[in-house]
């Protein structure tokens, strides 16, 4: 559904993405994972038209080059941005009828009250203004805003970023369940989430895609992944073992 081919993107002399190439299918969830400045946001912005780009971006066979932010997310290119971004002077539901005006003319995808299906901790805030929710609770929102837009495909960006792991655990179980009926693109720098909940990822660096598999493929390469990542590999079984004695 969406093909990225020598994707570059540039704020003046910096270089965020250099040349990357990126397919998302449907079924599909694809996690762009990397430290920070490894221009995976600046990756999501392109796709959604946020910024301007080389190379090419298609989505659904339409050149995206030729259609502004407005005209993609008519498309179904929906984009949730770092920060979760709520209205904050419009009270839950107020915030999903904002969002569903994105989704006029197509049927098939989420209504209002799947989405409080989905988020079943929002039903009780539906008049509660988004400046008074909590950041788990703004996230879900700001998803489900996204949901009743009906998208074609899901741009998130850091989904679990600030979340507590009881919000980042509900966020993403409500995303295993779109992800049957939406292709997802995922930017997030929680490794583990990432490759629990994706069919395929990349790791980036330095504007560059420097290792790509199926997530059961870079799970078992986690040493690997963790040295781009600057992290330490979690421990197995025997090493922890040894750790004790």
């Amino acid at each position: 559904m969406l093909e990225i081919r020598g994707l570059e993107v540039a704020y003046g002399p910096v270089q965020a993405v250099r040349g990357i190439d990126v397919d998302v299918n449907m079924g599909e969830v694809v996690a762009l994972i990397g430290p920070n400045g490894a221009g995976k946001t600046s990756t999501l912005r392109a796709v959604s038209g946020m910024v301007s780009y080389q190379g090419s971006v298609t989505f659904e066979g339409a050149d995206c080059r030729k259609a502004n932010i407005e005209q993609l997310a008519r498309l179904g290119v929906i984009h949730v941005p770092e920060g979760r971004r709520v209205f904050p002077s419009l009270n839950v539901h107020e915030n999903f009828q904002v969002g569903a005006i994105a989704g006029t003319g197509r049927t098939e995808g989420f209504s209002i009250d799947d989405v409080y299906d989905l988020f079943p901790p929002l039903q009780p805030l539906r008049k509660r203004d988004g400046w008074a929710l909590s950041g788990g609770e703004q996230q879900m929102v700001a998803i489900g805003r996204a949901l009743v837009a009906k998208p074609r495909i899901l741009l998130l960006d850091e989904p679990s970023l600030g979340l507590s792991p009881k919000f980042t655990q509900a966020v993403y179980g409500a995303l295993a369940q779109v992800s049957d009926r939406i292709p997802l693109l995922l930017v997030e720098q929680n490794t583990v989430m990432a490759l629990k909940h994706c069919t395929r990822a990349a790791v980036m660096v330095t504007g560059k895609l420097v290792l790509e598999g199926t997530a059961e493929d870079l799970a078992d390469r986690e040493a690997l992944v963790a040295s781009y990542l600057g992290e330490e590999p979690a421990l197995t079984g025997e090493e922890v073992a040894l750790e004790r004695e």
